[in-house]
This record gives C-alpha cells, sequence and structure tokens, in this order.
C-alpha cells in the first residue's frame, strides 16, 4: 500500500490539495467534555522545518484548537520526527507529522496528521488518540481517524557550491 504524498511549495497549492480533502462533519455527543477535560494529560507535538507552508498552516490551525479545547502544542526536531515515524513503521514523507501522547511518556504516541489538514478534521483524530490512549480498542479508533492527507512542504536541500565554469 502507498500513501498519497502531495508536497507543496506555496499556500496556492497546498488549498488546492485541502480543497479536496473532505471536512468531518459528525462527532460524537462527548466531542467538546472530552477534548476539554484531557487536555491536561496530553500533549501534541509536531514536526516542522524552515520554510514549511503545510506546517505554518497545521501550526495556526492547532492554536486554534489549543485556544479551544487547552491542549498544548509543542514542536519536536527533525531527528526525534524520523525515530518516531520509524518505531510506528510509518515511511518519513516530509514534514509536518503530528502526534498525540500522553504528558508523562512519551514512548506512548498516536499520529493525528501526516502532512496539513483542515481543523475539524484533526480536532476529531485529537479526540480518537485521547481514546484510543485512555483505552478505546485500537483497532476501532485507528478506523475512524480520519485519512491523513499527505500535504507536506517540499523538502529543502543546500545548494552545494560548483567550482566548475565559475571564477
Amino acid at each position: 500500500m502507498r500513501a498519497a504524498i502531495h508536497p507543496v511549495a506555496s499556500p496556492t497549492a497546498m488549498q488546492t490539495w485541502l480543497r479536496r480533502v473532505p471536512v468531518t462533519r459528525d462527532f460524537p455527543p462527548d466531542f467538546a467534555e472530552t477534548l476539554r477535560g484531557q487536555a491536561p494529560a496530553f500533549v501534541i507535538e509536531m514536526s516542522t522545518a524552515r520554510g514549511c507552508i503545510p506546517c505554518a498552516d497545521l501550526w495556526a490551525k492547532l492554536d486554534v484548537l489549543h485556544r479551544q479545547y487547552g491542549w498544548r502544542v509543542r514542536t519536536i526536531g527533525s531527528n526525534e520526527a524520523l525515530l518516531r515515524s520509524g518505531r510506528l513503521g510509518l515511511p518519513w514523507v516530509g514534514h509536518p507529522v503530528a502526534w498525540v501522547r500522553p504528558v508523562g511518556d512519551p514512548n506512548r504516541i498516536i499520529p493525528i496528521a501526516i502532512g496539513t489538514d483542515h481543523t475539524p478534521n484533526l480536532a476529531r483524530n485529537i479526540y480518537l488518540a485521547a481514546k484510543m490512549l485512555t483505552g478505546v480498542r485500537a483497532d476501532v479508533g485507528v478506523r475512524a481517524l480520519s485519512k491523513f492527507t499527505g500535504i507536506v512542504g517540499i523538502a529543502v536541500t543546500q545548494s552545494v557550491p560548483s567550482s566548475h565554469g565559475v571564477r
């Protein structure tokens, strides 16, 4: 199985891909109560990179959810993101990737986004991650997660100066 990955280099390209992503409209009755009640026990961590347009978009959307439900959000470095993806058997496709984990346990992680997404989809995945980390069977939660968009930033490579033909 191959994931659909959509590297983008501009806000316009990102919005073009986001328009294709369905938005969650149905939420469980305990949705808001669960998100507010579970916020102190969990943290959202996301990878990011300089110049990554989807990273800035995801950060802004997670900030909205932080203000609305009280969930803490922090960034992690590329090496930690690669390590986590490998531990879960996920291919590394680029930034951003976001996870939920218990505050006191850095090893129990559930991915909630690979690439940026719509705020309601992120909120639903955060809700489901909290449910899975507090006892809902993982297979039930995973089936209910919104699909990851794969809308990631273009990998920035450093150019190596060439001495060929330049004096």
